[in-house]
């Protein structure tokens, strides 16, 4: 039987793996790992692991014992902050623990993390970008002003789901959102909510495989609304960005479209994003897609994917007391 072990069993990523996974024709024996007991992820699937923090010493020895112990085939990352620690230590993992894990290389994992890194990759390989600066160089950032204007976005270099953004009318409310803060990038707004996408290639190998695009609503920093279709020139785009890019499987890129009609990407992701549960739902199973290229070596093909509308909700887990791990 196929073992995947998912990380991040209380966010919304990992359990929005779990999810795509459920969903699957692969019915694999499912095992979950959190620090936290209360993480409703671990009580949907067959066996569970607590780990501490992915920022705390013992995080990878705790994290190798688990893979030890539990022997997965493959493992599926479901945190931002587990990407790095883990990408940097792939390939000592694999070889001890006997296990492949789905991560990308820790220089790919850099460039999505930090979003003026974001900004360089995109200008330094011709492609669309808002325009940024960061605060530090002084010169730069008013170039930016001066070629742009306003209104501007002021956000966290490292960071999702909005915290920390502001948009910023003029140079007043410029400096009170810079004030006492440090590692900010300030960006061209682009667009408006209205053309606000999010995407997902799938590429291994330096090619791309498959994608697919979703216009979106967001609330809280996460979508919740999707509209899918086909989208052909904005695929045709996002699948140049995942070839440069070159992640190790899924890669999502969030972009709006600017005044002249161009899609411009403000945050990538070097792994599975929030929305992949909802793209399952339309016939592009990129968990599923990647488990089965890795494991059985199976070709990737572009699906079709259903033109719809996702209306996203809250739901619940009962647990009973007793199975609560402390």
């Amino acid at each position: 039987m196929t073992k995947i072990l998912v990380t991040g069993a209380g966010a919304l990523l990992g359990q929005g793996i779990i999810r795509a996974l459920q969903r699957s024709g692969l019915n694999p024996y499912l095992i979950s790992v959190d620090p936290s007991p209360l993480s409703a992820g671990l009580y949907w699937t067959d066996e569970y692991h607590l780990v501490p923090k992915a920022d705390a010493p013992e995080y990878l020895d705790r994290f190798s014992e688990v893979l030890h112990r539990c022997k997965p085939d493959l493992v599926l990352v479901g945190t931002d902050v587990e990407l790095l620690p883990l990408a940097e230590n792939r390939a000592r993992l694999e070889q001890e623990c006997g296990t492949t894990i789905l991560v990308s290389d820790p220089e790919v994992v850099h460039i999505a993390d930090d979003k003026y890194k974001t900004f360089l990759f995109f200008r330094d390989a011709g492609f669309d970008a808002p325009e940024s600066a960061i605060p530090e160089n002084s010169d730069d950032l008013e170039e930016l002003i001066q070629s742009v204007g306003f209104p501007l976005i002021v956000k966290p270099r490292v960071g999702a789901r909005s915290f920390g953004v502001s948009t910023v009318l003029d140079r007043l409310s410029l400096d009170k959102a810079l004030k006492g803060r440090a590692g900010l990038v300030v960006q061209k707004a682009i667009g408006s909510s209205e053309d606000e996408y999010t995407s997902s290639v799938v590429a291994f190998g330096g090619k791309a495989l498959a994608s697919i695009v979703m216009r979106r609503d967001l609330r809280d920093g996460n979508t919740y609304r999707a509209f899918s279709g086909e989208y052909p020139n904005l695929n045709r785009a996002i699948r140049t960005w995942g070839e440069a890019l070159g992640p190790f499987g899924p890669a999502n890129f969030q972009f709006r479209i600017d005044a002249d009609g161009k899609p411009k990407v403000f945050e990538i992701n070097a792994r599975f994003s929030g929305a992949t549960p909802l793209r399952a739902m339309v016939g592009f199973n990129e968990v599923e897609m990647c488990v089965r290229h890795l494991l059985f070596e199976e070709d990737i093909h572009q699906p079709s994917v259903a033109q719809r509308t996702i209306l996203r909700h809250w739901s619940e887990t009962l647990v009973p007391s007793r199975e609560i791990s402390e």
